[in-house]
């Protein structure tokens, strides 16, 4: 009888991707009577549920429970799908993912194989809607100049890694590390990655297990989600210093010294110059990106939406990078 596996989602209003993702666990090719899902969901309010409901209606022979996370965040989602779950193999998904066939499968396998204590793969990121910001999210989502050496997102070799997405794992691996921390509103997974290493075990990537990621469909809605990454990022970096990459260490850098150069350029010409020569330095090397990816693809608008979208991604996540090290220096004061 092979393990039965439990696939945890956390959930919050995703009327227009949550089918992908039922349909998408409907055609795995492990048994399902050996497979459940559990969906965390944070109280949507849209129609999300109703999706659910329909498809639980059409498809009663998959086991899918819905738990009510009235805490509303990702961490404390996964914690509680974990606790209303039955199986021995974890297996980590998103709302906004779409596993191929062969996903379930494969993680069992690698499993089997003893490879690591948290398994996973690698994404495919595609437009979370038809427009050209959206396509260009999506490319940016994926660009070295816009993840930095993040393998799961770039061409990737099996081995071990810092981190993967979502992840699978045995549920005896909790007994040994603890739950996702729920402290933390954003780099859960790499925290939680953290101390899988640090606990002697192994965070293995294999490429063959795949999904589709949805990436973010407009630039606002970029904005707030690499915000909320560079805010948190700082939190985590506080437990686990070492865990720094100098990749990270560059957006903080970036808008740090934009906000130099803009306040001298206020009241010296040498101010000006600088913030002009950074600014155009910045964004030429982002366009020419812009222009080779558009050339490649045969897409005009990634030479202004790529550029666009990865100084989203870099802005947001220095900034809040940033407040979050002014916030606490200032609660440090506060209660020192």
């Amino acid at each position: 009888m092979p393990p039965f596996i439990s696939i945890i989602v956390p959930c919050y209003n995703e009327e227009a991707t949550i089918r992908h993702l039922l349909d998408a666990i409907l055609a795995q090719t492990y048994p399902r009577a050996q497979m459940e899902l559990v969906i965390s969901d944070g109280m949507s309010t849209d129609k999300t549920r109703a999706v659910i409901s329909a498809f639980q209606s059409e498809h009663a022979d998959l086991s899918v429970r819905v738990v009510e996370n009235s805490v509303r965040t990702i961490p404390a989602a996964l914690n509680q799908a974990i606790k209303n779950s039955r199986g021995e193999i974890i297996v980590r998904l998103d709302a906004h993912s779409m596993p191929i066939p062969e996903y379930v499968q494969r993680c069992v396998t690698a499993h089997e194989a003893n490879k690591g204590a948290n398994i996973g793969g690698v994404w495919d990121i595609r437009a979370g809607a038809n427009t050209w910001v959206a396509e260009s999210i999506s490319f940016a989502a994926a660009h070295p100049m816009g993840v930095g050496d993040a393998m799961y997102r770039l061409n990737a070799k099996e081995s071990a890694v810092d981190t993967v997405p979502f992840g699978s794992f045995r549920r005896t691996l909790l007994d040994k590390i603890g739950m996702f921390d729920e402290t933390l509103l954003a780099n859960e997974d790499y925290e939680f990655n953290t101390r899988v290493r640090e606990s002697g075990g192994k965070v293995w990537l294999d490429p063959s297990i795949r999904s589709v990621y949805f990436s973010r469909s407009t630039l606002k809605k970029l904005a707030d989600q690499y915000w909320r990454y560079g805010f948190w990022k700082l939190k985590m970096l506080k437990r686990y210093p070492h865990t720094l990459r100098w990749r990270q260490a560059l957006p903080p850098l970036f808008v740090l010294s934009l906000f130099v150069f803009i306040v001298l350029s206020l009241f010296i010409g040498l101010g000006r110059v600088l913030l002009a020569a950074q600014l155009i330095f910045y964004f030429s090397a982002l366009g020419l990106a812009g222009l080779k990816l558009a050339i490649e693809k045969r897409n005009g608008f990634l030479i202004v939406g790529l550029p666009l979208a990865i100084s989203t991604m870099h802005i947001s996540w220095g900034a809040g990078f940033l407040w979050s090290s002014i916030a606490s220096l200032f609660s440090a004061e506060k209660h020192g």
